[in-house]
């Protein structure tokens, strides 16, 4: 019997947010000796990384005529990840700034997919229990990348060039991939769910567009502490490589911390509560990241804006893909499409603050974003969860 067969359902869910996550998260411990090796400064680099962000962005927003091309939620799963691990494998080897723009089109492709694969997956499967697992299924995607952020930690710590280390990841995804989820199959669809009328791009309504504005700094803060806290420990502190690893797993680590625990808390807590309290923990790890006299203090910001970044964007996914206006499919990748584009989109751009105004403003600006969030959060519910 393999591994796979004796996992339940919602189980092989987690397994899959966790696997996608490390194949993912490998990259960004070695963005500082990526950078070295390219000789560029922050600037160019930011717009490098743009490149994840075009492919993620065109396939989410045709997320579900690629899914059905591949044959469905488990083929599609079988064959994305492991190209994604591979095209992450291949993009390394750039020798320029532009070359790794091209490079990481593809993977940003699959990401897109894997994205909207994975959530509405996450959702079908809460519907099915009758009990929330959103947030624990986003906790094992923080627990893949906590992964990630210590094997990257370590391979950088040793010297290990990036393109070896992330040549590595792609057999060990394979290998995952078939233990896991070899017996996975999609969940039963929710009753909102329809597949007349659905439209080809995935077009937010206004009710995505505010909860948009609730993940805004989640997304935000999350996304520049994965692409920037590596080298804001490298040029801020001059910290070893091994610090620098270690700034992107606290980060993540925190998150999934929080996450695990999140929807016991949300079945009792108004959502929009617990996003608003959150939200202040954002602020607060902001603050401290800002004017950090040491990599200690810097990890302890870190850590409170992955816990403060935890809960909000599962919050507003769950609350996308409940809506009834639309198929779940679609409102989760309409959801997604704009939130990513503050995800993937604005982080990169950040290394032009970092380039022109230092490090430490790149998590500095965001603190009017996180008021914004503040103020939008009632979109999620005011009522908790158990009393609906």
């Amino acid at each position: 019997m393999s591994i796979s067969s004796r996992l339940a359902p919602h189980q092989r869910v987690f397994a899959a947010f966790a696997i996608y996550a490390f194949a993912l998260g490998n990259l960004f411990p070695r963005l500082p000796a990526i950078k070295d090796a390219m000789g560029v400064q922050e600037g160019a680099l930011g717009l490098a990384l743009i490149g994840t962000s075009t492919g993620t962005l065109i396939s989410l927003t045709l997320a579900s005529q690629i899914i059905a091309r591949l044959g469905g939620h488990r083929t599609a799963l079988f064959i994305l990840l492991p190209c994604m691990a591979l095209f992450f494998a291949i993009a390394v080897n750039a020798t320029g700034p532009v070359a790794l723009y091209f490079l990481l089109i593809p993977a940003g492709l699959t990401m897109g997919a894997i994205e909207v694969i994975v959530n509405v997956e996450a959702d079908r499967t809460e519907a099915a229990l009758g009990r929330r697992i959103m947030n624990r299924a986003h906790a094992f995607w923080s627990f893949g990348f906590f992964g990630a952020g210590i094997f990257g930690a370590v391979m950088a710590q040793l010297g290990v060039p990036p393109a070896i280390h992330l040549a590595g990841i792609l057999p060990l995804t394979i290998l995952v991939v078939w233990l896991l989820l070899s017996d996975f199959q999609p969940g039963p669809k929710r009753s909102t769910e329809t597949a007349d009328d659905t439209p080809a791009i995935a077009r937010p309504t206004m009710g995505i567009m505010v909860l948009v504005g609730v993940s805004l700094s989640a997304m935000l803060l999350e996304g520049a502490s994965i692409d920037w806290s590596a080298i804001y420990m490298s040029s801020v502190f001059d910290a070893a490589p091994f610090l620098g690893g270690l700034a992107v797993a606290t980060t993540a680590l925190t998150q999934a911390i929080t996450r695990y625990n999140a929807d016991r808390i949300v079945d009792r807590h108004a959502p929009d509560t617990v996003a608003r309290i959150m939200q202040v923990g954002i602020m607060l790890g902001i603050v401290v990241v800002f004017v950090a006299p040491s990599p200690a203090i810097a990890l302890l910001g870190f850590a409170l804006i992955g816990a403060g970044t935890s809960a909000i964007f599962p919050l507003a996914m769950s609350a996308a893909a409940q809506r009834s206006d639309r198929a779940a499919a679609v409102n989760v990748a309409a959801l997604a499409q704009f939130s990513f584009v503050i995800f993937l989109l604005g982080p990169p751009l950040l290394g032009f603050v970092a380039e022109h105004a230092g490090l430490r403003w790149t998590f500095g600006i965001g603190l009017p974003l996180v008021v914004l969030s503040f103020a939008l959060s009632g979109a999620l519910g005011s009522k908790p969860i158990g009393d609906r």
